[in-house]
């Protein structure tokens, strides 16, 4: 059997706004409930929000999109006014990448994790 990744729990102050500003963003189904968490699939794995009251340390969280839905979710980016950069580390704001050939951008959610969408992997494509 092939190793794969299930699922991976994210601290959240409010689990149920994080878990549904990502579905929104990215164009999931709605989060589902299972115990303490908040839980939001993406493709074969879960991303489990879990309430903390205490101090959160961001997270980066990357998701390989096809071409169109970049569009539609760099579209909802631009909606919702939200500050994107084209890297980690906030020093192209406002701006996308294109490496590999393809496109990325980073955004923050409402805890300052740091999601990515991209639609080639890295070392897939052109520099």
């Amino acid at each position: 059997m092939a190793i794969t990744l299930n699922h991976t729990i994210i601290s959240a102050k409010d689990k149920e706004a994080s878990a549904r500003f990502l579905t929104e963003m990215l164009g999931l189904p709605d989060p589902t409930a299972f115990g303490h968490f908040a839980v939001v699939q993406v493709g074969d794995t879960s991303l489990d929000y879990l309430e903390n009251n205490g101090k959160i340390t961001p997270q980066h969280y990357a998701f390989l999109v096809s071409e169109d839905e970049f569009d539609d979710i760099f579209g909802r980016i631009q909606e919702r006014k939200l500050s994107y950069w084209a890297d980690p580390f906030k020093q192209e704001p406002g701006k996308i990448n294109t490496r590999d050939g393809g496109r990325g951008c980073y955004f923050d959610d409402p805890d300052g994790h740091l999601l990515e969408i991209l639609t080639r992997p890295y070392g897939s494509g052109d520099s």
